[in-house]
């Protein structure tokens, strides 16, 4: 099944690619890699703000997290010339704006790895890395950033 179809099948449109509010671009790529800048959380176009543990729940950080996944891949696929060219995604970065006793990070970016298994299939599952932080831009929840090979 084809990229494409999974999305279409997982009732995903991909938005476009968000113009950077600082001083980077949405991307780079060199040789097979490909970096995104950190994505923030939105929901409804909007900011997606809070925090987990003190205002937010691990269950409304992990839809969070899927939601930035979206976003990720609509601007890996543009960077990339399509989805079909992506052979893998190598890591993912997740940092979650929580309260200093929140320990359930991990949980929370579970949000964007799975989605992207879900897609991908086996290119899909990778490495890793999910951090606690006192505080994102714009006050979001959570910040994703993520590293794909392609052809």
């Amino acid at each position: 099944m084809s990229i494409e179809q999974r999305l279409k099948d997982l009732g995903i449109t991909l938005p476009p690619v968000s113009v950077p509010a600082a001083a980077y671009v949405p991307f780079v790529r060199t040789g097979n890699l490909v970096f995104l800048s950190g994505h923030i959380a939105k929901k409804d176009g909007q900011v997606w703000a809070g925090q987990l543990g003190k205002n937010m729940a691990t269950a409304e950080g992990k839809a969070a997290a899927r939601n930035v996944a979206i976003d990720l891949m609509g601007t890996l696929s543009v960077a990339a010339g399509g989805l079909d060219k992506v052979v893998r995604i190598v890591k993912v970065m997740s940092l979650v704006n929580s309260a200093p006793d929140f320990t359930e990070h991990h949980l929370v970016t579970n949000g964007c790895s799975e989605l992207l298994g879900e897609v991908f299939g086996e290119a899909g599952v990778h490495a890793r890395s999910a951090f606690g932080v006192a505080q994102i831009p714009l006050g979001a929840c959570v910040e994703i950033e993520l590293i794909a090979e392609v052809r």
